[in-house]
């Protein structure tokens, strides 16, 4: 006797179950490799310098072009509309959103550099986050002392001592080298986070909205922390961006975050960004706030030349006359 086949929703079911499954051996592969290569960490830290002299200055700008033409025509518009539309506290519970759905991906990166202090600081802050922080929405582990540690792979490539490359301008991504770049390609399948968005069966037009929304949150974050007015006030926008990614991202290479500076030490923090904001300038044409003129040296009365008169009103000491 045949027998019958299993009505359309267990089919559908079973689907989801085995790309679950799948999806979440595949992280487990991800993780062994991790702990494989974390020996590959070096204490040699790759550089920047190629990216400093940008040998592909022409195409950056081409790009850089279309990308402000794009930001100007649609990313900025929206996200106006959306800063004005939407409360501070939800605008950051969206971003706290974003934050939290990324922490696996810093532990496995965490893991690759051999740090596992950072890594245990990211399984405590999802843990935390995802529930008393109700899905991530609310950053309840920064209230628990549990500080940020953020990583990618663009950071793990250089932490295993992987020099930049050239400094490239991706179309729509912004600012990048060739190092970061590779890295942004890689973390498509070796994010969790981004790996499930493509590869989970979430709803039709699920991924592209989380996507949107993302660039939107992020777009918001830079309004909020000056980056347009700093492009603004740039003899260069387009340098100006450059060295300040740059030495972002060299700062994030080297772990110089609030978390890794001890309490009541923040000469290392105040330095860092000090020399960030000053190269930052320096390459845009700013002159930096500290810079005075040089005193004018005022030269010796010679032989010839009356002595300089004594200081206010006072009048030379008349010689006294004989009785």
């Amino acid at each position: 006797m045949a027998r019958e086949p299993p009505p359309k929703g267990d089919i559908k079911m079973v689907s989801a179950g085995g790309s679950a499954r799948r999806a979440s051996a595949r992280m487990i592969g991800v993780l062994a490799m991790a702990m494989a290569l974390s020996a590959c960490t070096t204490t040699r830290v790759g550089t920047d310098r190629l990216a400093e002299r940008d040998p592909l200055e022409g195409f950056n700008r081409g790009v850089w072009a279309i990308n402000r033409g794009a930001d100007t025509v649609i990313v900025k518009p929206v996200t106006q509309v959306y800063r004005a539309v939407t409360p501070k506290p939800a605008r950051d519970g969206v971003r706290n959103f974003f934050a939290n759905v990324g922490e696996p991906f810093s532990f496995i990166n965490n893991i690759l550099q051999g740090k596992g202090d950072r890594a245990i600081r990211n399984i405590g802050r999802f843990v935390v986050n995802t529930t008393v922080g109700v899905g991530g929405l609310f950053d309840q582990a920064s209230r628990m002392h549990i500080k940020p540690a953020p990583e990618d792979l663009g950071q793990t490539f250089a932490a295993w001592g992987m020099n930049g490359g050239p400094y490239l301008m991706l179309p729509l991504l912004g600012p990048s080298t060739l190092r970061d770049g590779v890295g942004t390609g890689l973390s498509q399948v070796a994010d969790p986070y981004r790996y499930c968005l493509n590869n989970c069966g979430l709803p039709n037009g699920v991924p592209l909205a989380l996507t949107a929304a993302e660039v939107i949150s992020t777009r918001a974050g830079l309004i909020e922390t000056g980056a347009d007015s700093f492009l603004e006030s740039s003899l260069d926008p387009y340098a100006a961006a450059r060295s300040a990614y740059l030495q972002r991202r060299r700062a994030e290479i080297l772990n110089r975050d609030a978390a890794d500076i001890p309490v009541g030490d923040d000469s290392g923090a105040d330095a860092a960004t000090d020399d960030a904001l000053a190269g930052a300038d320096a390459d845009a044409g700013i002159p930096g706030n500290d810079t005075a003129p040089a005193p004018i040296a005022t030269p010796a009365p010679t032989a010839s030349e009356p002595a300089a008169a004594p200081p206010g009103n006072a009048a030379p000491d008349a010689p006294k006359r004989a009785d």
